[in-house]
């Protein structure tokens, strides 16, 4: 196969066959990323309104409502922004209070608090796009899925990096055999924690809040997730090291990290993560006739490579936003009834990874998954 080859009759969105209807969102967790990434995305959208806002108490919902009331249409999109969001407390959320005024819920609060509210979405009749990891630890993801197949409601989660179209692209070219056999992944995704938010006092570095640790809980999950799409593999085994130096990260085990994954494929991935290093963020896959890179990947802007015979080149398209990808992809295929690669068993595979990750770094040994 030819790099020219490879690189034809690609379409972006190849998962969209319609561009009617308006799937209505309520927000739970209003912290940075639903105010600065998630609201402006829904505003830019095709398919996607934010309905309603839901935080610690009624008085910031309602702060937050008022300030991002009539930013709509931004970016090109069809979606808007609510003349006026409703807001309400977490308390009110539980309990159904303006349930008929939203038809999903995206979930963007600490790790171990996203069971209580896909179970309370779950219970009201609510889709769920709940943010990755799923939760803090396996079995807490285990009560989600089941709660959302008793309910019969869809559970997805936010791998943005599935909906990204430089991904999707280099799905689509790995299983063209553009590289030929999948051999080697090579993963790495860092960054300073500490000079995003000024204080260590933060729900990151709290294990209560994020789980079996900060880095792969928060970092490593995205070559993890990312290689599993792109290979459609899925992990079998992994090894792991780990260790935390400065006083901010004592609590948890993984300052920094790497691991290796095994998938069901044959494929080895190697991977580090780091939550204390500069940032830097690639994922690599070589094959028996070439390479796929996607340098930078995770961090909200994504360009793609293809290397074959000798010859490279840039994979051209333009920057899409992310979670305006992520939410349109969610609401389309709740609206048309259609399966999601990202759903709640997809996720969960992630965490009993992770999970074995930091097993082995306890330990020192080679981890099966069960």
């Amino acid at each position: 196969m030819t790099v020219h080859d490879a690189l034809t009759d690609f379409h972006e969105r190849d998962w969209q066959t319609t561009r009617d209807g308006t799937l209505r969102l309520a927000l739970v967790g209003l912290g940075w990323w639903t105010i600065e990434k998630a609201i402006p995305a829904i505003a830019a959208s095709d398919h996607c309104e934010t309905a309603v806002l839901v935080s610690s108490s009624t008085a910031k919902a309602e702060r937050v409502a008022a300030d991002v009331a009539g930013e709509g249409g931004e970016g090109g999109g069809d979606g808007v922004v609510a003349d006026r969001p409703r807001g309400l407390s977490y308390d009110e959320f539980r309990e159904g209070d303006a349930r008929g005024e939203y038809d999903a819920v995206y979930v963007c609060t600490p790790n171990a608090l996203h069971l209580e509210y896909v179970e309370a979405a779950a219970e009201h009749g609510k889709h769920v796009l709940c943010e990755k990891p799923m939760e803090a630890s396996v079995e807490r993801a285990e009560r989600m899925v089941a709660a959302c197949d008793e309910h019969d409601v869809r559970l997805a989660v936010g791998y943005r990096m599935q909906t990204e179209p430089a991904v999707r692209r280099a799905r689509e070219l790995v299983r063209e055999g553009a590289i030929g056999d999948p051999r080697f992944v090579h993963g790495a995704n860092t960054q300073r924690l500490l000079d995003i938010f000024d204080s260590p006092d933060q729900w990151r570095l709290d294990p209560d809040l994020t789980g079996y640790g900060t880095s792969v809980m928060d970092l490593g999950v995205y070559p993890i997730n990312t290689a599993r799409f792109l290979l459609d593999a899925d992990p079998v085994a992994v090894q792991a090291s780990m260790q935390s130096n400065h006083d901010a990260f004592d609590d948890v085990p993984d300052e920094h990290a790497a691991f290796i994954v095994e998938f069901d494929d044959g494929t080895y991935a190697t991977c580090t993560a780091s939550q204390n290093a500069h940032s830097n963020t690639f994922l690599e896959i070589t094959g028996t006739e070439g390479t796929l890179r996607l340098d930078p990947a995770f961090h909200m802007e994504t360009d793609l490579s293809l290397t074959v015979d000798g010859s490279t080149v840039a994979v051209e398209g333009r920057q899409r936003d992310q979670m305006r990808e992520l939410f349109d992809y969610f609401a389309h295929a709740v609206l048309t009834d259609e399966p999601v690669s990202l759903d709640g068993a997809h996720g969960l595979v992630d965490l009993q990874a992770i999970d074995a990750i930091h097993r082995a770094a306890e330990d020192g040994e080679r981890k099966r998954l069960d």
